[in-house]
């Protein structure tokens, strides 16, 4: 029970690795916000019982984010987490193909998005005594991937977001960290609804030292280990879940099907 007391603000827990993550602190003795836009956090929170509350939220839209906040202090009365996990991908293709449209529509969420997150809960955990924060980066906010320029972008802005808050707010005992995912079988590179999961051991994945995929659980017991006391003494850093695949980066960019979440 590692989370025992805490209230934790997810976001993006409709599915894939915040859906993983709500399950994961709930079952550590957290009470959870299960915020997301597709709708699917009701099922989320409905499962977990009492213990959850679902909200309705477009982290691109500041307002959303400002009420979300608010919902989890009038449910539970404090923001103790934020997992800043919402975020999508597209646009893949070549830098000059791509539109200012792109630009825009990718970095809304996965940048402007963690921005009004990290924003509302800082808010929220100056007034209780503090708090942890962790972003949901990528991969390719590290290393380059190939046809991911707008998307490795706008996570390497996360990544500078999360260092320049971790200094801010050491003195109000706010940590704020990330965890950088690599190819992970659910979130934005699932291949279907029908098989949410590799088959037991993984699917092989040349180019990754650990020669498999990543499944959502490793990256919420990631983001459990940075919320949690255990991390104390943890703020500003970036920890690639890759299986290897930032500090032995082959190029495997070029051939992947897939791409890092």
């Amino acid at each position: 029970m590692r989370l025992q007391g805490k209230v934790a603000v997810i976001t993006g827990a409709g599915s894939g690795m915040g859906k993983a993550t709500a399950e994961l602190f709930a079952a550590e003795g957290a009470e959870v916000v299960c915020a997301d836009i597709s709708g699917k956090q009701r099922d989320v929170a409905a499962a977990i019982g009492d213990a959850a509350l679902a909200v309705q939220t477009d982290v691109a839209e500041e307002a959303d984010v400002r009420a979300m906040i608010g919902a989890a202090e009038d449910r539970f009365g404090r923001v103790d987490i934020l997992i800043n996990n919402a975020g999508f991908g597209g646009g893949m293709a070549p830098l000059h193909e791509q539109t200012a449209e792109n630009w825009d529509r990718i970095h809304s969420v996965n940048l402007r998005g963690m921005f009004f997150g990290m924003k509302y809960a800082v808010i929220s955990m100056m007034k209780t005594g503090g708090g942890a924060i962790v972003n949901t980066t990528s991969a390719t906010s590290i290393v380059g991937w190939k046809h991911h320029s707008i998307y490795g972008a706008a996570k390497a802005g996360v990544n500078q977001l999360t260092k320049t808050a971790a200094l801010d707010y050491a003195d109000h005992n706010i940590r704020v960290n990330a965890v950088a995912p690599g190819t992970i079988w659910t979130g934005l590179v699932a291949m279907s609804e029908e098989h949410p999961e590799p088959p037991p051991g993984g699917f092989r994945l040349p180019g990754i030292p650990l020669d498999r995929w990543g499944t959502a659980r490793e990256i919420a017991a990631a983001a459990l280990f940075l919320a949690s006391d255990e991390a104390s003494y943890i703020t500003g850093h970036v920890l690639p879940v890759d299986g290897g695949y930032c500090i032995g980066f082959s190029g495997m960019g070029a051939e992947n099907t897939g791409a890092p979440d």
